[in-house]
C-alpha cells in the first residue's frame, strides 16, 4: 500500500486521478481570467486613448507688444473636440523689463469699466483656507501656491491663491446670476488680474448689466481691494 505524500499525491507509484483532473480544471480556469484581465486591460487602454484624441489644444502666439519697459505677450489656445470648437482661450503675460525695442504698444485704454451706479447683482462667495490646496488638484502645482518659503522668494509673506481659482470663483457668480446657473447660456468672460488673494479670504463679485446678454464685473477681495477688474461677459 502507498503512504499518502503531501498535496494529496501518492509519494509512490502514479499520481491520483481524481486530483490531476482537478488540477487541470483549476489550471483552465486561471487561463481563463488572465486571458479576461488582458483582454479588460486593452479595452481600457484603448478607451483611454480614443479619449484622450477626443480633445485637442492648439496654442497660438498672436501678438507681441512693445510697453517700454515691459512686454506683453499675448497667446491663444483653441479646444478641439471630435472636430469641432470646444472653446478658446485668449492670454496675455506682462514681462517686466523685457520692452524697448521700439515694436507696436498694442491696444490701450479702458476696457469694460464698471460704472458708479450700484451693481445689479452682488455675490460673494468665502474661500477656505486650504484653497490652494484644492486647487492644486487641477494640475497646477506651482508652489508659490502652497509653500511658504517658496511664496517669501517673490516677496509674499504667505502663499497666494491660484488666479484662476479667483476666476473660477467669478465665473461661477457670472452663471448664478446671469444664467441660471446654465453653462449653456455662458458664451464668453475675461478680466484683468489686479491683485493677488489670500486663501481664506472672501470674494464679492459686482455685476453690472450693460446690455441685452452683456455685463460688465469687479472681484473685490476681504478688505475691498480689486483683485479681478475690467471684467466683462457675454451670455444668451
Amino acid at each position: 500500500m502507498a503512504a499518502a505524500g503531501v498535496g494529496g499525491v501518492a509519494s509512490q507509484g502514479s499520481p491520483d486521478p481524481a486530483l490531476l483532473a482537478e488540477l487541470e480544471a483549476e489550471s483552465a480556469r486561471a487561463a481563463d481570467l488572465t486571458a479576461s484581465v488582458a483582454a479588460a486591460d486593452s479595452k481600457i487602454a484603448a478607451h483611454v486613448t480614443h479619449a484622450a484624441r477626443m480633445k485637442e489644444t492648439y496654442v497660438q502666439l498672436t501678438g507681441m507688444y512693445d510697453k517700454g519697459k515691459a512686454a506683453v505677450v499675448e497667446t491663444t489656445t483653441t479646444a478641439v473636440m471630435n472636430g469641432e470648437p470646444l472653446y478658446s482661450l485668449l492670454s496675455t503675460a506682462f514681462i517686466k523689463g523685457e520692452g524697448g525695442w521700439g515694436g507696436d504698444r498694442g491696444p490701450s485704454g479702458p476696457k469694460n469699466v464698471a460704472p458708479e451706479s450700484d451693481p445689479d447683482h452682488v455675490v460673494t462667495y468665502t474661500t477656505s483656507r486650504d484653497q490652494a490646496f484644492v486647487y492644486r488638484l487641477s494640475g497646477d502645482r506651482n508652489p508659490l501656491h502652497t509653500d511658504p518659503a517658496f511664496a517669501a522668494m517673490g516677496g509674499f509673506d504667505t502663499p497666494i491663491l491660484h488666479g484662476l481659482c479667483t476666476y473660477g470663483f467669478t465665473g461661477r457668480a457670472l452663471l448664478s446670476a446671469l444664467c441660471d446657473n446654465d453653462p449653456a447660456r455662458f458664451s464668453s468672460m475675461e478680466g484683468r488680474f489686479s491683485s493677488p488673494v489670500l486663501p481664506g479670504e472672501a470674494l464679492t463679485i459686482n455685476i453690472w448689466k450693460t446690455g441685452d446678454g452683456q455685463a460688465v464685473f469687479q472681484t473685490a477681495g476681504g478688505d475691498g481691494r480689486i483683485v479681478l477688474n475690467n471684467g466683462g461677459v457675454t451670455h444668451t
